[in-house]
Parts: C-alpha cells; sequence; structure tokens
C-alpha cells in the first residue's frame, strides 16, 4: 500500500522543529511519497542508511530547469564527487583523498586553533561592550571559511568573496527557489569559477603546499589526474559543503547548549578530553545540519517494503533518522555523552563525506575554546526564524558570554 505525506516542508512551525512531524510521520510508515516533492521520504534510521548505502540508488545530476540557463551551475555539479557514481565516483574519490591523505588535515590543526583563537579574541572584544552578541557572524561563520580559504591557499585579502559566493550556491539545494535566486546562484557560480581558473593556471606554473597543488599534482595508478573542470567542481564542494556543514553545527550546537544549560556547564567542567569528542557526534545528530540527501532508482528496488521504481527519487531524511528510537535511546534528549551514536550526519556508503575528518577538527577545537574562553555563555534570545529545510542553519545566534 502506497503511504503518502503531505509535509509542509516550509510552514514556519515544521521549520522550526520538523522532530515530531518526523517521528509522527515515521509512526505511519518509514517510507512515504511526497507529491509536492514528487519523489519518496524515508523517516527510519534504517531506511535512510539502505538509501545512501544501496548501489542500484544512484546521484543523477540534472539540471532542475531545462529550459533556465545556468552553465556555471551545471558545471560545478555534473564534474562533481557527489553528483557522481561509479567509475567516474571511484577515479575521482580516490584522486581526492590521494591529496588530502598528504598531511594537509593535520598541518593545518595548530592553524584552526590560531583562527579559532583569533575569532574568540573577537567575541570577547565586542562582548565586552555590548550585552548581546551575534555568535553567527563573529565566531560561526567566518572560522570554516577560513580554515578552507587556508587549506586550498587563498590569500587572506580574497577571504571575504568565498562565503557570499557559497551562500547563493547552497540556496539552489532547497526546494523552493526564486528567479532572483536562480540568477543570484549562476552569478556566484561564474565568479567563483573564473576566480578558480586563475588560481589553477598560477598553481600549474609554481605548485605549492596547498591542497590545490596537491590537487594537481595528484596522479592515479593509470596515470590520470583531475581534469581543470573536475579541479574546480572539488574546490566548490570543499567550500560548499565543507563551511556550510561546519557554520550550521556550531549555530546549532550553541542553540541546543543554550536550550540545554546544564550540557553547556558538563562541558565547561568535566575535564575529559574524550567529552569534546562525543560532544561533537551529538551536535551533528541531534540538529542536523543536512537534512535531506536525494538518491535516483537506477533500477528498481526494495526500501522498507516500498518498491522505488527505476527513475523515481527517494530522499534520505537525516534528520529524522538521526531521532529515530529504533537506534537512538531517548533520541529527543541533548546528550553530550552519549556512548552510543552512529548518526548519519555525513552520509553513509561510498557519498561518505571526504571532508568529515577536517569537520571533526575543527568542531572540536571550536569547542574547546567557546568552553574555555566563555564558561558563562548562555542564550540571549531565540534566533530568527529559520526559513530554509535542507541546509539547516541560523541567520543570526543572539548570546551573551557573560
Amino acid at each position: 500500500m502506497k503511504v503518502c505525506t503531505d509535509l509542509a516542508l516550509a510552514s514556519p512551525d515544521f521549520l522550526a522543529d520538523p522532530y515530531p512531524y518526523f517521528a509522527r510521520a515515521r509512526s505511519r510508515s518509514a517510507v512515504q511519497w511526497h507529491d509536492g516533492m514528487g519523489m519518496w521520504l524515508t523517516f527510519s534510521y534504517e531506511t535512510a542508511n539502505a538509501v545512501l548505502r544501496a548501489r542500484t540508488l544512484g546521484r543523477i545530476w540534472s539540471p532542475r530547469w531545462p529550459d533556465v540557463p545556468l552553465p556555471a551551475f551545471a558545471l560545478i555539479h555534473v564534474n562533481s564527487l557527489l553528483e557522481n557514481e561509479p567509475p567516474v565516483h571511484t577515479r575521482l574519490r580516490r584522486l581526492i583523498a590521494g591529496a588530502f591523505s598528504r598531511g594537509h588535515i593535520e598541518r593545518l590543526e595548530p592553524r584552526i586553533w590560531a583562527l579559532a583563537s583569533a575569532l574568540a579574541d573577537r567575541v570577547a572584544d565586542d562582548g565586552a561592550n555590548a550585552s548581546v552578541i551575534d555568535l553567527i557572524s563573529l565566531y560561526a561563520e567566518p572560522l570554516p571559511v577560513q580554515v578552507i580559504a587556508e587549506l586550498l591557499g587563498v590569500p587572506q585579502c580574497d577571504w571575504g568573496l568565498l562565503r557570499p559566493w557559497s551562500n547563493a550556491i547552497v540556496k539552489m539545494y532547497e526546494y523552493d527557489v526564486s528567479d532572483e535566486q536562480r540568477e543570484a546562484a549562476e552569478t556566484a557560480s561564474a565568479d567563483f569559477v573564473d576566480y578558480l581558473r586563475g588560481m589553477v593556471a598560477e598553481r600549474r606554473r609554481a605548485l605549492s603546499g596547498d591542497l590545490v597543488s596537491s590537487l594537481i599534482a595528484e596522479t592515479d595508478s593509470d596515470g590520470a589526474r583531475l581534469t581543470q573542470d573536475e579541479l574546480i567542481t572539488t574546490c566548490t564542494l570543499l567550500l560548499n559543503a565543507g563551511h556550510e556543514a561546519t557554520v550550521n553545527v556550531i549555530g546549532n550546537g550553541v542553540l541546543s547548549f543554550g536550550r540545554y544549560p546544564r550540557q553547556w556547564q558538563r562541558l565547561v567542567t568535566d575535564p575529559d578530553p574524550g567529552l569534546v569528542q562525543t560532544a561533537v557526534e551529538e551536535l551533528i545528530r541531534y540538529d542536523s545540519p543536512l537534512q535531506l540527501f536525494e538518491r535516483t532508482a537506477l533500477a528498481d528496488t526494495q526500501i522498507g517494503g516500498v518498491t522505488i521504481r527505476q527513475g523515481e527519487k527517494v530522499a534520505a531524511l537525516l534528520g529524522a533518522a538521526n531521532r529515530d528510537p529504533a537506534v537512538f535511546a531517548d533520541p529527543d534528549d541533548f546528550d553530550i555523552g552519549r556512548p552510543d551514536n552512529p548518526h548519519l550526519g555525513f552520509g553513509a556508503g561510498i557519498h561518505f563525506c571526504v571532508g568529515a575528518p577536517l569537520a571533526r577538527v575543527e568542531l572540536r577545537t571550536s569547542l574547546r575554546i567557546l568552553a574555555s574562553r566563555f564558561p558563562a555563555l548562555s542564550l540571549a534570545d531565540e534566533p530568527p526564524a529559520r526559513t530554509e529545510f535542507v541546509i539547516r542553519g541560523l541567520r543570526q545566534l543572539p548570546v551573551s558570554i557573560t
């Protein structure tokens, strides 16, 4: 029997707190059809995990608006690791992972600490002069942008270009996109592509120690290298996926700490170094920064007793999976010491996030610095209403540090 859902994904109540809606849907059926989206949705951990791992479900990129020319936006997706399946995906991931394995993350760790400390100084300065400050603009937002910029070798004078480009591009991943947002995304994509073409050309003339140079130099076993378009796509993916997730985990996480102050005090006072690690995983699970990951059936596929017909789309609802009581005890409790936390926040299967190790380093560093520098950190007011579902984040987060 086909079970349908009428979840209003753009309604203010749903955007504010989708998890009770997920729980009610899950009690009806783990897999349901959404007419408005034209796809199946999963509401349980088991079915989401199956969608992410099934080799008969693939990432098949195609223009959502075939009659609207978006050449730059298309370029940074058609060549993407995220939007391809084997054998293309296998080759791209092997080359990208090879470049990452050259120790970039380990070398960046002290620099991440320095960048986060400098931003914490800004937070302290602003907090000394104002009773309420915005933690997103002062700390959560600039940190991952600066880290990605350093990883790629973007000069500091250009750091301010990256976040606006990413903001415009990721708006396209929502399911309600205006003409103005499409135009802004294409402009941002074109500007970013042009910028990266210049950077790649410069690195080809003189390789350095950054990731772009490593990506240029990386050679597969058969002598294959990344093409220029693949290089550019990989850099945009690192920026968009890499920093958007980290910004939103920090923002969503500090909001959760504000609503559960005992958990914040636990982080501040408990000397166990492992607590920061489990706290990071709980932040990702409790309020997932990416709520939906879409796949297309390459062949008829059974998921949760439902047949996804070839050509149909199915989306793993990661936030719903990460609150499934069949896997997580007391899933609606925010517990930074949660011992068993196999969340799907970084995905699963062959598309598991290649940047997960970097994100974890950033998040652990962020929490350690915030907890040590601002033990009295608290929520000063409720943040502005959320307006987006797929990329779940905050535009502002008013806090007090005294």
